[in-house]
């Protein structure tokens, strides 16, 4: 390659760089002039419903009943396990029923035989036209020279009469050796040619017998579940669904997906990942916790780990790394598929939470490419076992980022996405996480190893604009522990904790003395231990004169017997 053929790859790889650079610009433009006119209409209006979701997704997930589908769907899923009981049966699930390769050459090579031969043909009768008229002309010659002499005349005449006799044997014999030689060159190609076929016929036997020994087990599952349709079992077509949905109930298509799919787990060695050690350095990249308001498992996917520039690189810095990378996120979704239950009224998919704060931009290229290589493998081989994907925390640039990643997404897919800002984080969440189920960095009440609380129920209050509420926990017993959390999506507000003894002469003990707290703040914890019956006075005052808030909490009244 030339420094000109380099230089110009440079300038073009320039060109799209500051195209996306600008591209980025105008988004990022868009969404601030979004959010300012967004800001204005919510101040506007009389805040009656919360707000906070910038992007909230239309997807709404169906019932694996098969009473509850419509009857095209009935249809199309009777057909795809009958396709799919006969291939397992006659073992051609991962054959296509092509015609044989050595029957497709015998063929083309009748065919080229009947052209050659036709061509032989054609010259033979023009060399046999051709020859007489050579003769001819000779004779000819021959008796011009000899006008002169009568003698010579007279031997002429008799060589003339023996002539035509000799020539013919000549030729007879000509034709004769040249038909040999052509009949010995015939021989020696049908030869070469049977020996061809006789070598491809054994190579064909030799795979196909290959094929043969690679057959379906009857048994065969998928996550779990047989697919054999014949032998009853309730998830398979919860399993069968899956892919014609993802297909638009396509049967062809469904039946094609299922198949690459059943491939690829075995070319990548899926059913074994499970027991892969993947090492330290992505242990803090994603993670189980919780479950949603639908008791399905949530995976949190922390993209800031990726900022380490050392780990990075040892992340990113080879081809068998970044490999390592996607088997772990493989491993991580079979993980997630283990806590299911794939049956009709089960749960069937997993909820994903991408925090993005702290990620690394664009500019770090294998990490997108990674993340693009695992969306399309996640979408092609786990086909509706993710019911949202969740994206919190969001920055600008991640809205041109997504426009990257958007040919390579179906618009199922699509449909899933969830994005919020950061100022919007809890109140997302909350759409499709019980409070409790909620880590406390996203503004939830769920603490690890947590032994304060339970099963305690989350309450909420809603606290009208330039109004306050009171929040009572009655403390009953004379001696014991109050222990509650308390979050104001927004906050924004003055709040202040007391104890008010119910002997009316007692004095009211101040727990919190009343401040001002700002939106950055998390939920908050407190506890007090009373010596006399009484109840916590918590009080949110908001001074908004616009925006409603909403107040959730839960306590815990521990007394010695309940320790």
């Amino acid at each position: 390659m030339t420094a000109e053929v380099k230089v110009e790859e440079k300038q073009v790889e320039s060109e799209v760089v500051i195209a996306s650079v600008e591209e980025e610009e105008t988004t990022v433009k868009a969404v601030v002039e979004e959010e300012k006119e967004t800001k204005v209409e919510e101040e506007e209006e009389d805040d009656t419903k919360p707000k906070g979701v910038e992007k909230i997704s239309s997807f709404k997930e169906e019932s694996d009943f098969f009473s509850d589908l419509k009857e095209t769907e009935k249809k199309a899923l009777s057909d795809l396990k009958t396709k799919l009981e006969e291939a397992i049966i006659q073992n051609t699930l991962f054959k296509e029923k092509k015609e044989s390769p050595v029957k497709v050459e015998k063929k083309k090579e009748a065919e080229e035989k009947k052209k050659s031969e036709a061509v032989v043909t054609e010259e033979d009768a023009k060399a046999e036209t051709s020859e007489p008229a050579v003769v001819a002309e000779d004779s000819l010659k021959e008796e011009a020279k000899t006008d002169a002499d009568v003698t010579q005349v007279a031997k002429a005449e008799t060589i003339e009469k023996e002539s035509p006799e000799e020539e013919v044997k000549a030729e007879a014999v000509v034709v004769d050796s040249k038909e040999e030689v052509k009949a010995e060159n015939v021989v020696q190609e049908e030869e070469k040619k049977t020996e061809a076929v006789v070598t491809e016929e054994a190579k064909a036997e030799a795979v196909e017998q290959e094929e043969e020994e690679e057959t379906v087990d009857n048994d065969i599952e998928l996550w779990g579940v047989p697919l054999l349709p014949s032998k009853g079992a309730e998830g398979t077509d919860v399993i069968l669904l899956k892919f014609l949905r993802a297909r638009d109930f396509k049967v062809n298509e469904a039946f094609e997906m299922l198949k690459k799919t059943l491939k690829w787990r075995k070319e990548h060695k899926i059913d074994s990942i499970l027991g892969e050690d993947f090492g330290e350095d992505l242990a803090s990249a994603a993670y189980m916790n919780g479950l949603d308001l639908e008791s399905r498992p949530v995976c949190y996917n922390i993209y800031s780990v990726f900022g380490n520039e050392e780990l990075y690189q040892r992340i990113f810095g080879s081809e068998q790394s970044r490999e390592n990378l996607l088997r772990w996120r493989f491993q991580l979704m079979e993980k997630g598929i283990q806590k299911l239950d794939l049956k009709p009224g089960g749960v069937t998919s997993l909820l994903q939470i991408h925090d993005l704060k702290n990620c690394p931009g664009l500019f770090k290229k294998e990490l997108w490419v990674a993340i693009k290589n695992a969306i399309v493998a996640l979408q092609d081989n786990y086909p509706e076992l993710v019911s949202r994907n969740v994206f919190i925390n969001v920055p600008f640039w991640f809205y041109a980022g997504s426009t990257l990643l958007s040919p390579f997404l179906t618009q199922r897919t699509k449909s899933k996405f969830v994005v919020t800002r950061p100022a919007n984080v809890t109140e997302t969440l909350l759409k499709y996480i019980p409070a409790e189920e909620i880590p406390v960095q996203y503004g939830g009440f769920k603490r690890d190893d947590d032994t304060e609380f339970s099963n305690e129920a989350v309450s909420e209050v809603v606290v009208k604009p330039g109004s306050s509420e009171t929040i009572e926990i009655p403390a009953a017993e004379t001696e014991g522990t109050l222990v509650w959390d308390i979050a104001v999506l927004g906050w924004e507000v003055n709040y202040k904790e007391e104890f008010v003894p119910a002997n009316e002469g007692a004095y009211t003990i101040i727990v919190q003395k009343g401040k001002k707290i700002g939106s950055n703040e998390g939920p908050l914890r407190n506890s007090f231990k009373n010596s006399e019956s009484g109840k916590i006075l918590l009080t949110v005052d908001n001074v908004s004169s616009k925006k409603k808030k909403r107040v959730l909490y839960r306590y815990r009244n521990k007394t010695e017997s309940s320790c």
